[in-house]
């Protein structure tokens, strides 16, 4: 069985983490979410994939090439103009052949809910149960069957959401021929799926195990906390003397952790990096390749992408920084509001109690700068010493 997957899109939500990557490359746990999906839908049996591709494509079609690494066959399809999920699948119809999945590239499931879907015989949505789905499509059922899909509302009537992981047979190409542009100026599966529905072509649904979708930025914190979780400890670098390690924590080829530094897992660390000496590292942080973690510094709960650093005596916490980004010493990361409420980002409720910052990539900071609660810092941002920032900046600001 094929798999279609769509990863064309930029995830605007997700900016300004996304503004030189698509939101499926964003690293979660060491890997891409892209990566993480591929490798559940490979244990499940899937072994043929077509990535839909679009924004910032050279990252999807490097990073995983022709899926040889990972035991596959990876073939792409470019969409150019994001005209929406079906006119997505319109462009792969040459490419498939019976039954096939067709999942979203910034969710994860799980090998065991993906390898249910692919033994279905008839059109099928996964679903998820949530308590709130107001950033979510939903869908209302009858028996087995779904009876109606909405797109995203205000006033839910319904717990059931869509997931984004589909099982489809061939006639679903004679319903997206029909489909008409919504609304958002999109062609959308899921009103492709509403005609075969209203022309009494059944469409079951199944109750997924287990899935994580990705919306915005604070998001990746909440995967990151879920996948860390079940990594396996290993220890590929050069661990020197007076370095205390607990829990699961795995160290890439290259990386070297110095005197003093003191790791509590679940903690990923990637490839040649430079880790201490005397730094404390929190559980739930992934650091990327090339960084470095230095003298008195503190990190807690965090994502650091490639080739950052937080060189000396700076605390991060439950945030997230870019590629290329560097803080100057004494740099702070506030994560708790003194009434200990929600964090809200441009009036949104996180649903978070602890958030620190979303810093884009190549950010620097002078000495002693402080970054207030649910800070969103865009790309090539400079912030001068003694500086307090706050809010929303925008991308190439200068900070003084």
């Amino acid at each position: 069985m094929k798999a279609v997957i769509l990863a064309a899109g930029e995830g605007s939500r997700m900016r300004p983490l996304t503004y030189t990557r698509p939101k499926v490359m964003l690293p979660i746990a060491g890997k891409p979410i892209l990566e993480h999906l591929l490798v559940e839908a490979a244990s499940a049996g899937i072994n043929d994939f077509i990535l839909i591709v679009g924004y910032h494509d050279e990252q999807v079609r490097h990073y995983f090439g022709d899926g040889s690494k990972w035991g596959v066959s990876i073939r792409y399809q470019s969409q150019r103009r994001q005209l929406g999920t079906a006119d997505a699948l319109r462009m792969v119809e040459h490419l498939v052949e019976g039954n096939f999945l067709m999942m979203n590239g910034d969710i994860i499931g799980c090998r065991e809910d993906i390898r249910d879907m692919a033994g279905k015989k008839t059109n099928t949505m996964g679903v998820i149960e949530v308590e709130d789905a107001r950033d979510l499509g939903t869908v209302e059922v009858a028996g087995q069957r779904i009876t109606k899909i909405r797109e995203k509302v205000a006033s839910p009537v319904s717990k059931i959401a869509n997931a984004g992981l589909y099982l489809f047979a061939p006639e679903i190409f004679a319903a997206i021929a029909q489909t008409e542009k919504s609304p958002r100026g999109e062609y959308e599966i899921t009103d492709s799926l509403q005609l075969l529905i209203d022309s009494k072509h059944p469409v079951g649904y199944h109750k997924l195990s287990s899935w994580l979708d990705m919306s915005y930025p604070w998001d990746l914190l909440r995967a990151n906390e879920l996948l860390l979780s079940e990594i396996e400890p290993q220890q590929f670098g050069e661990i020197e003397t007076n370095v205390v390690i607990k829990g699961q924590v795995a160290i890439g080829k290259g990386t070297v952790i110095k005197s003093g530094a003191y790791i509590t897992g679940p903690v990923i660390i990637g490839e040649n990096c430079d880790i201490g000496p005397n730094c404390y590292i929190r559980p739930y942080t992934a650091i990327g390749d090339h960084c470095h973690i230095g003298n008195a510094v503190e990190i807690k709960n965090s994502i650091i992408m490639n080739g950052s650093n937080v060189p000396h005596l700076s605390y991060v916490g439950d945030s997230v920084i870019g590629e290329g980004c560097n803080l100057g010493a004494g740099t702070k990361t506030a994560n708790l509001r003194f009434d200990e409420q929600n964090i809200m980002v441009t009036g949104r409720d996180t649903r978070r109690r602890k958030l620190g910052a979303i810093i884009g990539d190549n950010v620097e900071t002078g000495i002693n700068v402080s970054i207030n609660v649910g800070s969103i810092i865009g790309n090539n941002t400079w912030i001068g010493p003694g500086a307090k920032v706050g809010g929303v900046v925008a991308p190439d600001s200068r900070i003084f």
